[in-house]
């Protein structure tokens, strides 16, 4: 499941991730799925991104970066160069007198491909 999560770039529904494993392994319970997702996130291996459409959605790379997410298609990119790093970290820390360990920053909007199906349609 770890390897099936570092390979995609989709940004999986435990649904998804159910239907690509249950032909190789038909015993696979969505449950399974679940309990394992929640597992690898608590262990720091994968990240939740958030629930887009009504599903979790999780995230192979955990290394620090940001998303943005479709409010039409639920799509999800990664924006690895626009990730906040570590001195943002430590200057909200030193403002508000806590000790940041991390933070999520989603851009939300209307991809590339929304805009050009809705620019066709107007045509």
């Amino acid at each position: 499941m770890l390897a099936l999560l570092r390979q995609t770039t989709c940004h999986p529904s435990a649904d998804w991730v159910y239907r690509e494993m249950k032909a190789e392994y038909p015993d696979l319970s969505l449950g399974t799925v679940y309990r394992n997702l929640n597992h690898l996130c608590e262990r720091g291996l994968i990240q939740r991104v958030g629930a887009v459409n009504g599903q979790e959605r999780y995230d192979g790379v955990v290394a620090p970066h940001s998303h943005f997410i479709c409010k039409r298609c639920g799509a999800i990119v990664d924006l690895p160069e626009h990730a906040p790093g570590r001195d943002y970290l430590d200057a909200v820390g030193v403002q508000y007198g806590f000790q940041a360990e991390g933070c999520e920053f989603i851009v939300r909007g209307v991809c590339r491909g929304c805009l050009d199906e809705q620019a066709d349609a107007q045509i």
